[in-house]
């Protein structure tokens, strides 16, 4: 069904990259709607990094009038909003040069995607190339025949739309939805309903023949009444009827055999020509040989089985369509104070789009006004709404959930996160498994090799032994049909496209077949620490006050005494205690103590707050202080050293420590004359990291690893806590890169599990590369071969199972469907096997079964669902 093929026709070039950009025609647009703002887009292919992002935009950003710059590393674009009173079009490009990169200028090549319902297996999709490579001009084609669609590029100055779709059409497909002939009525019934289409009344009209003539010839043989001599002897009534059927339904077969043989494709629609045509040949004008409920049936046979493989895989199509239909297609704009319903291509980067409660959100932006809870599901596959408010970024395709709200745009409906995701599942296709392409090289000795022992099987039994021609004549036609392998080659690509579609919409992008293969292969996995199996973000977790401070007290002198400071740990306290909403002392005589903390007068009053060391030097005894036990916290570690108390603490022996194992860091926070508490920070583990590394234990990963430039301590009290096999501490990312390396040495397949950032060369070296929260990360969508969308380390045993199942069924269907035509091939010689059972079993029963069987991967979910 689905062998996504890529081709450039001789005399062409193939392009890495994609020149046309939202909306335009060509790739600089002009915005003039505004009398002075205006906006240029520009192609910059050579500015492909951070770095040369900045260059450009320090170069631009050297004009005046400019109001913002927009520059997409990935795709090589830059958008300039600026001030036309003050500067041109022109004066941007010549900015972008003078940094030295170049501005692609608009060609003549052009791209389009043609819908070509009935291209649904590789067979069509052969023949379709072969026109298409015939089309001066066409610089590139992409097919896919698991969503039925041909992307092309070809040069304006030679060729045409109505060139190309007329190539398509002359192989025998109809082109639906082009603007060179409009819609094709009957591409869209057969697409919308396979039984009533053309093509499926012909094939019902074929069956009604065959069981008339059935029935006259077995059954009513009283009135099957002989009604005119022919060469091949009397034809009767039952012989008549017969022959109805095989022109009603042999039309399409035998048309599309045409087009076949024109384009030097053997494929099944040949094939069946010829063993349709052969057999009612041969029973006009041979006499003996009466073969016309052969080729009745397998007329009427084979359009059902036709009908049935476009039903399956419109079935994988709609898993795709429904990605698809996620986005609405209008959205309300204010545009001067008026509320307008425009189409979502039409909206504008910079304008603001009106969503009400129960509305799906159009287009990726930022709150500006309103507050809602936002269900991510359709993008990161989060089953509870996540709280929006103003500055907070959306997606386009996710649902407002309660309240209103008001969304300035930041990306083109073309360039939105859910657009990108279509389009990497769709591109996904071209990227083949192992599996795929041992089956495409092995298809293409299977058909060569089974015609040719039809052909034996039909002329030598009759000619060396004696044997009835029409008997073997026959068992050749019933080789002729099991020679096809379409359940055999679709057996992959549909379980690839069930089972990168089903992760899709559980918040997972797998970039291709071969990157869903490999995972389901992993021996080991490797982590990155920061940002993965941790939040990334530094927080207080722990307040232990002393001397009869509460730890509200303690919060509030440390929120005083960071309030300054622009240490990350200074704002996790700050942040802290704004959650508890402890006001600031007013603070004077700041002043940081190098290497040890810092100093301040809160209230009048000095206060230190640093490490232990600094306290030291003031001269506290660490190891004997006294923990507030009134509404305080309990501390196993506490002694009865005093005589009529049992709070004692010795910090340094005991809870000091305690903290740092367990890899967080300790500030404490006093005056020069009392020590008040102590806070411990850390990147605190995230809450699913322990479930995602139990989970994976539990599918039979061999290791865990996880990779940190932190150091060892932290990194042994974060590893004994999510459960990793092995850590490997300070490491630098050339070190990273290694460790995946001696990784690979031990174990066949090894994946790494990052941020897509940091971690790309790690990633880069690894089996398959996961990247995680990829949906607001534009370098994370595209360097990564997997992207989890979401923040969400549960799906990765999810991911894992997924792919393990994906892999299991590839094989099920590639010796399922290649072993029943082995069977019925061999059975064929010894009469065993007719040409109706060859038809049932080994095309119409094969191709739902494999198909059926791939489908199975769309209802796995995680298991938290």
């Amino acid at each position: 069904m689905s062998d996504p093929q890529r081709s450039v026709p001789d005399g062409g070039h193939d392009h890495d990259h994609d020149h046309s950009y939202p909306g335009e025609s060509d790739h600089v647009h002009e915005d003039t709607t505004h009398v002075e703002t205006q906006t240029v887009q520009l192609d910059v292919p050579e500015m492909d990094c951070p770095s040369c992002a900045q260059k450009v935009t320090n170069s631009v950003d050297r004009l005046d009038g400019i109001d913002s710059i927009d520059t997409r590393p990935t795709s090589g674009v830059l958008t300039v909003h600026y001030d036309s009173e003050h500067t041109t079009s022109d004066a941007v490009r010549d900015r972008v040069e003078a940094a030295g990169y170049t501005v692609k200028m608009p060609d003549a090549e052009h791209s389009e995607s043609l819908s070509i319902p009935e291209m649904d297996c590789p067979s069509c999709a052969n023949k379709v190339g072969n026109a298409l490579d015939d089309v001066d001009g066409l610089v590139e084609y992409d097919l896919q025949p698991t969503t039925g669609t041909a992307d092309v590029t070809y040069d304006s100055e030679t060729t045409d739309s109505s060139a190309v779709v007329g190539a398509i059409e002359g192989a025998g497909y109809d082109v639906a939805n082009t603007e060179a002939d409009g819609t094709d009525e009957d591409a869209t019934d057969d697409r919308s309903s396979i039984w009533t289409s053309t093509r499926g009344i012909k094939t019902w009209i074929s069956g009604a023949f065959l069981g008339f003539g059935v029935l006259f010839e077995y059954f009513l043989t009283g009135q099957n009444v002989s009604l005119l001599g022919i060469p091949g002897g009397e034809l009767a009534l039952a012989d008549l009827l017969l022959l109805v059927g095989i022109a009603v339904g042999g039309q399409v077969i035998v048309r599309n055999g045409y087009y076949s043989a024109k384009n030097l494709s053997l494929d099944i629609d040949f094939l069946m020509t010829a063993a349709i045509l052969g057999a009612t040949g041969l029973s006009l004008f041979f006499t003996g040989a009466s073969l016309y409920i052969e080729a009745a049936s397998l007329a009427f046979l084979f359009n059902v089985a036709e009908l049935l493989e476009r039903y399956s895989v419109n079935r994988a199509r709609n898993s795709l369509e429904e990605l698809m239909e996620l986005s609405p297609d209008t959205a309300v704009v204010r545009r001067d104070g008026d509320e307008q319903e425009v189409a979502v291509e039409d909206i504008d980067i910079g304008e603001v789009v009106l969503v009400e409660p129960g509305e799906k959100i159009p287009m990726d932006g930022e709150v500006t006004e309103g507050e809602s809870a936002v269900n991510q599901a359709p993008i990161t596959g989060e089953s509870v709404p996540v709280d929006k408010q103003p500055g907070e970024e959306v997606y386009a395709g996710t649902i407002n959930e309660q309240g209103y709200l008001e969304i300035e745009v930041t990306s083109d409906a073309s360039d939105n996160t859910l657009s990108r995701v279509i389009e990497m599942v769709e591109n996904a296709q071209s990227n083949k498994t192992d599996r795929e392409q041992f089956v495409e090289r092995f298809s293409g000795y299977y058909t060569p090799t089974v015609v040719g022992f039809a052909i034996l099987t039909a002329l030598l039994p009759p000619l060396l032994l004696g044997g009835a021609w029409v008997t073997w004549f026959v068992r050749g036609i019933t080789l002729l049909v099991l020679a096809c392998p379409c359940a055999f080659v679709i057996s992959t690509p549909v379980s690839v496209v069930s089972g990168i579609t089903s992760a899709a919409k559980n918040g997972v992008l797998i970039k291709g077949g071969n990157h869903l293969e490999t995972m389901g292969e992993v021996d080991a996995v490797a982590f990155d620490k920061t940002g993965t199996l941790t939040k990334g973000e530094l927080t207080v977790t722990d307040v232990v006050p002393l001397n009869e401070n509460t730890d509200e007290d303690v919060l509030r002198c440390a929120r005083g005494l960071e309030k300054r400071s622009e240490h990350p740990i200074g704002d996790a306290i700050i942040e802290r205690a704004d959650e508890r909403g402890l006001e600031a002392k007013t603070i004077d005589d700041f002043e940081s103590i190098t290497g040890k903390g810092v100093r301040a007068n809160l209230n009048g009053q000095t206060h230190y707050a640093g490490k232990p060391s600094l306290f030291e030097d003031l001269g506290f005894d660490l190891d004997h202080v006294h923990l507030t036990t009134d509404g305080g916290v309990a501390l196993e570690e506490t002694k009865n050293r005093c005589a009529d108390r049992e709070d004692c603490l010795d910090l340094l022996a005991k809870t000091i420590p305690r903290l740092q194992g367990e890899g967080k860091t300790v500030v404490l926070v006093g005056t020069e004359d009392e020590l008040e508490g102590v806070i411990a920070i850390a990147d605190e583990v995230r809450p699913d990291a322990k479930l995602a590394v139990e989970g994976l234990h539990e599918a039979g990963i061999e290791k865990l690893v996880m990779l940190t430039g932190d150091n060892e301590g932290t990194a042994k009290a974060i590893a004994e806590e999510v459960g990793v096999d092995e850590f490997r501490a300070e490491l630098l990312p050339d070190e990273k890169v290694e460790a995946v390396d001696e990784l690979l040495e031990e174990h066949e397949t090894v994946a790494m599990v990052g941020d897509g950032i940091n971690d790309a060369p790690a990633m880069a070296t690894a089996s398959v590369g996961v990247a995680m929260g990829a949906a607001g990360t534009d370098t994370a969508l595209e360097t990564a071969d997997i992207a989890l969308m979401a923040d969400d380390l549960s799906k990765l045993p999810y991911l894992y199972d997924l792919s393990n199942r994906a892999n299991g069924v590839i094989r099920q269907n590639i010796w399922g469907s290649l072993g029943a035509k082995a069977l019925l091939a061999i059975g064929v010689p010894f009469g065993l096997v007719s040409v109706v059972l060859a038809v049932l079993v080994g095309d119409v029963g094969m191709t739902l079964l494999v198909t059926g069987n791939a489908m199975r991967l769309s209802r796995v979910t995680p298991e938290n669902e």
